[in-house]
């Protein structure tokens, strides 16, 4: 980075000096680094940490030597510090028996008999009922979800079974990741010039014309390798905005064009806005003629869709849909910024497939102020979530539950993963219903980095109820002590945080690393020793070496890029060379011949492999299978169209609940009502309310939200309450939305589940209707009784 580009971004290049990893000041020592831990997010931004003489962490700063973030960092970040020295981040490998699941009787234990007793679990569960039936289940954040826990269950375990928190439906990712993977051959990331040391000044760098931003609020979620506020800058510099979101979010509010579509139409739409953009000859002729597969049968599809059906179906005006479709088309570039909306629906496959041909037919693939195709991570870092999948045995790699039944589940990085519906019945069964042909029950689980009756599992009492009557031996990797750990684990282990640790991030560009600043607290270990340690213990063929400088210098190795970790200490952040239009050079096959990483070498409007599936070559529409259309009687019960996962700036998903600061800005969980729901129900801004369907309720306070549709709601996940009474499991069913979600109602591809546009209704909490919570109701009542959902095995 030179001084240029410091002095241009009036940055003091006397005190933040790009060029040390380390200086003093006062009586601190100041590290560069950057943070990507637990609490975890979806980025890796630049921090300088004040250490004290002592080896103790005091102050968090933005870096504004760091090209990726300039020096923002978000209130989490900033408040690391609190999270470090927290009363209730773990200290100690704990133990409990079985038996006492639910008490709080654990017993301190050291790292090695905490050791020898996975070893003897695990040597025995290997023995008795296969290697598959210990299952790593991973989370989001920290380096698990790509090189941790697929290490631990591929080479430690020589399980296949590694797999999400009862995700239903890989509904975080998954569903667009496969369908980028099947048309593009890799991912695709809007450009907001993130790959460019220079940024917004580069030369090579294109503002983007407009910006559609499609399922997600990306300036409190920040997803993955994407800061939001980058579209504000890219806003200052002229970029105007198409929002498609049932909330008029902040972004909403400044878009040029903004659709608020009924929760879970979004692939109607998408046709809708695909024909348009045909119809009016928007499209980019040389690159469909040139580089794609499949055109005509893509848009032959989506003209079944209409815009005048798509605007019956999606609550929308015909004209705002057309007219934001030919600002799609004509901008030049147009740069897509989606998100989880897209994935939590049954339709998330054709509506994915229809926004990324949108991309395509507009020509704003790998294009300046476009769409990036991010072919791997920086340096072709061996980092991805199927890196480590050429440890597994030949004899397990056909034993992945879930593929054999949806075989589109099997395809690429994304479909090494067990999935998770296929895993809960399963489990639930014994091991008697499953796809891969004989009695395949699960022992044993490990939960790396996720707290899934909290968070990611939907019917969360069900997977309460299956873990904790069908389970025998689980570990919790962690920082605190989650609801998950204390309803059905016998061991868990306590985790290192970023400034503790050794690392590398890379998910996608640049490269930046992640090194100690501070001492450990108490008895912590980071994810790279203790992966490190537990596979070489467990495989004696373990490629992994046995310390955390060693394996990054491994991974380094195996990459395009001769710098070691202890040279890119030094450097913290490093741009690789960006080259747009990679396909014409042969960057992005992996035989280096032009075109795509694909079945036919080309942009696949419709994957050929789709065939090979069973699955509809063609984008299309399915309405919600609860829905005022698709189930009027229960409509009439439930009136309600239901959004869950509303993000906050304080939390990570179900991280962050334990720290004071972040409680004193979010005490509760929200749901966003409109003012004319709330004046039918007699419910004030801030009141406590029921959310209720036929599977469940929770509740949460009621906040009055300007724009919302009457007939929409949009609930908070993540919810549990660490200043509440551990038996009590934290109270984390009484505010958990995910009592009223549904597991095993999935995509026909097996991707995609309806987290957004379920049925509900709200009424005021009461003294009277408040006697049993649903905690209480879960753990000591057995739940609600309703009709649950089964796949068909």
């Amino acid at each position: 980075m030179t001084k240029k580009y410091l002095e241009g971004n009036q940055y003091n290049p006397d005190i933040y000096r790009s060029d040390l990893d380390h200086w003093q000041e006062g009586d601190y020592t100041v590290y560069r680094t950057t943070q990507w831990t637990a609490p975890g997010c979806h980025d890796g931004c630049g921090i300088l940490a004040y250490v004290n003489k002592e080896g103790k962490l005091e102050k968090i700063e933005g870096d504004p030597a760091n090209g990726y973030s300039r020096g923002a960092l978000c209130m989490r970040c900033l408040d690391i510090v609190e999270a470090m020295y927290s009363e209730d981040r773990l200290k100690y490998p704990m133990k409990r028996a079985y038996e006492d699941r639910g008490k709080d009787k654990w017993e301190r234990i050291s790292w090695d008999e905490a050791f020898d007793l996975i070893e003897e679990k695990v040597r025995y569960f290997q023995e008795t009922y296969g290697s598959g039936s210990i299952v790593v289940q991973q989370g989001t954040g920290r380096n698990t979800t790509f090189f941790h826990s697929t290490a631990l269950c591929y080479v430690g375990f020589n399980s296949p079974s590694d797999t999400g928190g009862f995700l239903s439906g890989s509904s975080c990712y998954g569903p667009r990741a496969s369908v980028m993977a099947l048309m593009a051959g890799c991912f695709i990331i809007s450009d907001m010039s993130q790959a460019l040391p220079e940024r917004f000044d580069s030369p090579d760098y294109v503002l983007p014309e407009c910006i559609l931003i499609w399922g997600n609020s990306p300036l409190v979620s920040n997803p993955d390798g994407f800061l939001g506020h980058w579209i504000v800058e890219a806003m200052k510099r002229g970029s105007e905005l198409v929002v498609v979101d049932p909330r008029l979010t902040w972004l909403a509010a400044k878009a040029k064009y903004w659709l608020p579509l009924r929760p879970a139409t979004d692939a109607a739409l998408a046709m809708a806005i695909a024909n348009v953009i045909d119809e009016e000859d928007l499209i980019d002729h040389e690159f469909i003629d040139c580089w794609s597969y499949g055109y005509d049968a893509f848009i032959e599809g989506c003209r079944t869709m209409s815009v005048e059906q798509a605007a019956d179906i999606c609550c929308l005006e015909a004209e705002d849909i057309r007219a934001a479709a030919r600002f799609i088309g004509s901008a030049k570039p147009c740069s897509l910024q989606w998100g989880l909306k897209l994935d939590q629906q049954v339709s998330a496959t054709p509506a994915g497939q229809a926004i990324m041909g949108i991309v395509g037919m507009t020509g704003n693939i790998d294009v300046p102020g476009g769409n990036l195709l991010m072919v791997d991570h920086a340096f072709n870092l061996a980092l991805s979530t199927g890196s480590n999948w050429r440890f597994v045995p030949e004899d397990q790699r056909k034993m992945i539950l879930g593929n054999n039944r949806y075989p589109m589940h099997a395809q690429g990085d994304v479909g090494n993963m067990a999935q998770e519906d296929v895993v809960l019945e399963t489990l639930e069964s014994d091991g008697k219903l499953n796809d891969v042909g004989k009695d395949f029950p699960l022992k044993m689980f490990v939960l790396y980095s996720t707290n899934p009756i909290s968070n990611m599992a939907t019917e969360a009492p069900r997977i309460y109820d299956a873990m904790v009557n069908h389970s025998e031996f689980n570990v919790d990797i962690n920082y605190v002590l989650t609801p998950s750990a204390m309803a059905y684990c016998e061991l868990v282990l306590p985790i290192a945080m970023g400034p503790e640790r050794n690392s590398l991030r890379a998910w996608w560009w640049p490269l930046r690393v992640i090194r100690k600043a501070s001492d450990r607290y108490y008895e912590c270990k980071t994810d790279e020793e203790l992966v490190a340690e537990l596979c070489n213990r467990l495989n004696p063929d373990s490629p992994i070496p046995n310390n955390d400088i060693d394996w990054m210098n491994q991974i380094l190795s195996e990459s395009n890029t001769d710098l070691t970790f202890e040279e890119l200490t030094k450097e913290v952040i490093v741009w690789p060379d960006w080259h747009y239009k990679k396909y014409e050079t042969g960057e992005v096959r992996y035989d280096g011949q032009p075109g795509f990483n694909t079945y036919t070498g080309r942009f696949e409007f419709t994957p050929v492999l789709f065939q090979q599936f069973n699955l509809p070559l063609v984008p299309y529409y399915e309405e919600p299978r609860e829905s005022p259309v698709s189930t009027p009687e229960l409509a009439e019960q439930y009136p309600l169209i239901l959004m869950t996962g509303r993000r906050s700036w304080e939390f990570f998903h179900s991280e962050h609940r334990n720290l004071e600061t972040m409680r004193e800005f979010h005490p509760d969980p929200i749901v966003e009502i409109a003012a004319e729901l709330a004046e039918e129900q007699g419910i004030q801004d801030g009141d406590w309310v029921w959310i209720e369907n036929h599977r469940g309720r929770c509740r949460q306070r009621a906040k009055i939200t300007p724009g919302l549709n009457p007939r929409y709601v949009m609930a908070e996940h993540g919810w549990w309450f660490p200043e509440e009474d551990r038996e009590r499991l934290y109270g984390v069913f009484d505010s958990n939305i995910n009592n009223l979600t549904t597991q095993s109602n999935i995509g026909q591809s097996g991707y995609g589940a309806p987290y957004n546009g379920l049925l509900c209704k709200i009424y005021k909490c009461t003294e009277a209707n408040s006697e049993v919570l649903p905690t209480e109701q879960v753990t000591e009542k057995g739940g609600w009784s309703y009709e649950r959902n089964h796949l068909d095995f």
